[in-house]
């Protein structure tokens, strides 16, 4: 069994924010793959259900970002799980938005949601860094993480939500690769390629060189005799 934990803020208030991507990751799966309805539990909601062959308890706390570690702890407790059965999704500042990465263990880089888990189970948990790019002012941060996506914003998030989904069964088995290649899939499709096939356009002709001044164009196969009568015609 695994513990999928997004985070966020509760309240529709908060529901579209940047800061509550790991929501939305989780409602995006627990929709795709038919997970059962949300209930409380845990200090948050909890939805059950299956990725491929695992049994996946995805978790929302809802003690509000600086506290979901509470949240998280106490469901790893009660499940009897280890911090390396936790995989947490999280807005991640320090990457483009549509940019994704996976890691497992490490600092918490200033993030008050995974503060709060590292307090609570410790650092060795598994993390979907998912980036919504920095407002460029540190001082900016906390009003940006806690605005609305643009709409300018909404297809490049929609194809990381989709991405996510599709590459579920695979990140739950542990095969962050492949995982990571479902989300590029949608947020960099291949080309199309319904020109292929096509025959190629008939090369156009090639305009004529102009000869160098003072020599023929052509051989002159005039006699002697016959360029001296034409040079004086």
């Amino acid at each position: 069994m695994q513990i999928f934990v997004g985070l966020g803020n509760p309240g529709a208030k908060y529901a579209a924010n940047r800061h509550n991507i790991g929501f939305m990751a989780l409602d995006r799966i627990a929709e795709d793959h038919g997970f059962a309805p949300w209930r409380g539990k845990f200090q948050g909601s909890v939805s059950e259900g299956r990725l491929g062959s695992e049994k996946v308890v995805l978790l929302k706390p809802e003690t509000f970002m600086n506290l979901s570690g509470q949240s998280v702890g106490e469901a790893m407790r009660f499940y009897k799980l280890t911090p390396a059965d936790v995989t947490v999704f999280h807005d991640e500042l320090d990457l483009a938005p549509g940019r994704l990465k996976v890691k497992t263990g490490g600092g918490h880089a200033g993030h008050n949601g995974l503060r709060s888990i590292h307090q609570h189970i410790g650092e060795a948990y598994r993390r979907v860094r998912m980036g919504i790019g920095h407002p460029g002012n540190k001082n900016a941060v906390s009003a940006y993480v806690l605005r609305d996506f643009a709409k300018a914003e909404q297809d490049w998030l929609d194809d990381v939500l989709r991405g996510v989904s599709d590459g579920a069964a695979d990140l739950a088995k542990g095969d962050a690769g492949r995982f990571m290649n479902a989300v590029a899939l949608r947020v960099n499709p291949p080309q199309n390629k319904a020109r292929e096939g096509k025959p190629a356009p008939a090369p156009k002709a090639e305009k004529p060189a102009h000869p160098t001044p003072g020599t023929p164009a052509e051989s002159d196969a005039r006699s002697p005799l016959q360029k001296l009568v034409d040079k004086f015609r």
